[in-house]
C-alpha cells in the first residue's frame, strides 16, 4: 500500500458541500491527471492491498438543506457535514481507495411508501412520517388507494391482503413500521442526483486512479421498501411468491475486496439496514470477515426531525451491535493506513 498521505486537491471547495452546481468534467479531468503524476497516484489496479469505499445514498434529496428529506442529525447540519468529511476522506485516501460503489435511492410517486399509495375510510392519504403499522392495517384504518391498484393491475382485495401481510412482515422482523416517507429521491429529478461535491471527488478519482464508480440503483419496486442496497424490506408475497431480489452480485463483488469502508445517509436507516444485510451475509459464511468492514461513523447521521422523530439512539445502538460483530467504527480523519487490520 502506498503509505504517503495526500493534501486536498486546490479545486475542493468545503463551503459549496451544501450547494448543488455542474461539475466541470473535461476541467477536473486535467486536474486530476495531473495531480497522480505529482503525487505518483498509481492506477488502481496496481493495488495489492484493495479497498471499496461503498457510499450510501449521497444524494441531494438527503444532504443538501433544501431538499425533501435532508438528514439533519441532531446537530441541525448533520449531512452536509458528512458530505464535506466524505469528501475530504477520498481526496486524502485517493492512492489507497481501489473503488468507489455509490448507491442512489431510486423512485417513482407510486410506491408503498409514499402518501397517495394508501388512503382511509374519507379517501385521505397519511400525512409525510406517518407511521403505518400492522394493527392499522389489520383494523382498517389504512387500504390501499383502488386508483393506484388498478394501475397497478392488481385486485383491491389482493392488495388489501398484501398490505396486512406486509406491515405484519415488518413487525415480525423487528424492522421499522411502514413509514410513509415525502417524495424524494424521484427518478430523473435533481434531488435525485449525487451531491455535486461528492460526484466530483468521485470522478476525480476514477481519472486519477484508473477506475470506474460501480453506481448501485435501489428502491423502484412500488411494492417494498429498500433500505439496503442488498435487498428490499420483504422479498415475498403473501403465498411466498418472490416480489425481489437480493443483490448477491454485489455481496460477491464487495467481500472479494481487502476491506470495506462503508458510509453515507442515513444512518439510521439506509446505512444500518444495508450493514446489518452485509453482517448476515457474512454470518453465513465466517464471522472473521466482518473484521474487513469499517465504518465512517462521521459521515452519516440518523434521521431526525425536531419535535416528530428521532432515529438516533436506535442508530447508534445498531452501530454498537456491528462493532461487537467485529467490524470497526473509524474516524474520516485518521488515515488508512493507521486503521487496524490494514495491510500496508
Amino acid at each position: 500500500m502506498n503509505n504517503v498521505e495526500l493534501k486536498i486537491p486546490p479545486h475542493f471547495k468545503p463551503d459549496k458541500v451544501g450547494d448543488f452546481w455542474r461539475v466541470e468534467y473535461q476541467k477536473r479531468a486535467i486536474d486530476a491527471r495531473k495531480w497522480a503524476n505529482e503525487k505518483n497516484i498509481k492506477p488502481s489496479s496496481s493495488d495489492k492491498f484493495k479497498i471499496c469505499l461503498l457510499a450510501v445514498d449521497m444524494q441531494n434529496t438527503f444532504c443538501l438543506p433544501d431538499f425533501e428529506l435532508f438528514v439533519s442529525g441532531r446537530s441541525g447540519n448533520g449531512a452536509v457535514d458528512d458530505a464535506k468529511r466524505l469528501c475530504e476522506f477520498i481526496y486524502s485516501n485517493l492512492n489507497v481507495i481501489t473503488e468507489i460503489v455509490p448507491t442512489m435511492d431510486t423512485h417513482q410517486p407510486l410506491q408503498i411508501f409514499h402518501s397517495i399509495f394508501l388512503v382511509n375510510n374519507n379517501g385521505e392519504s397519511p400525512q409525510p412520517l406517518s407511521l403505518i403499522s400492522f394493527e392499522d392495517v389489520k383494523n382498517g384504518i389504512w387500504e390501499i388507494n383502488e386508483n393506484v391498484c388498478n394501475y397497478l393491475g392488481i385486485d383491491s382485495m389482493q392488495a388489501q391482503n398484501y398490505l396486512k401481510h406486509y406491515t405484519e412482515e415488518l413487525s415480525k422482523s423487528g424492522k421499522y413500521d411502514l413509514t410513509i416517507w415525502p417524495y424524494h429521491a424521484m427518478l430523473g429529478s435533481i434531488g435525485y442526483a449525487l451531491v455535486s461535491s461528492f460526484e466530483e471527488a468521485i470522478f476525480f478519482h476514477s481519472i486519477a486512479r484508473y477506475t470506474q464508480p460501480d453506481v448501485q440503483l435501489k428502491g423502484n419496486n412500488p411494492l417494498t421498501e429498500h433500505y439496503s442496497v442488498f435487498g428490499p424490506e420483504v422479498k415475498h408475497g403473501i403465498n411466498g411468491e418472490k416480489i425481489a431480489n437480493k443483490n448477491t452480485q454485489l455481496i460477491e463483488r464487495l467481500l472479494n475486496f481487502d476491506a470495506i469502508v462503508i458510509a453515507g445517509q442515513a444512518k439510521s436507516h439506509c446505512v444500518a439496514w444495508t450493514i446489518q444485510d452485509f453482517l448476515q451475509e457474512i454470518n453465513s459464511r465466517d464471522k472473521k470477515l466482518a473484521e474487513k468492514v469499517y465504518l465512517l461513523e462521521d459521515c452519516t447521521s440518523s434521521v431526525v426531525v425536531p419535535k416528530v422523530i428521532d432515529y438516533t439512539d436506535e442508530a447508534d445502538k445498531a452501530f454498537k451491535k456491528f462493532a461487537e460483530a467485529g467490524m470497526h467504527i473509524v474516524k474520516s480523519t485518521i488515515p488508512i493506513k493507521d486503521w487496524p487490520d490494514i495491510k500496508t
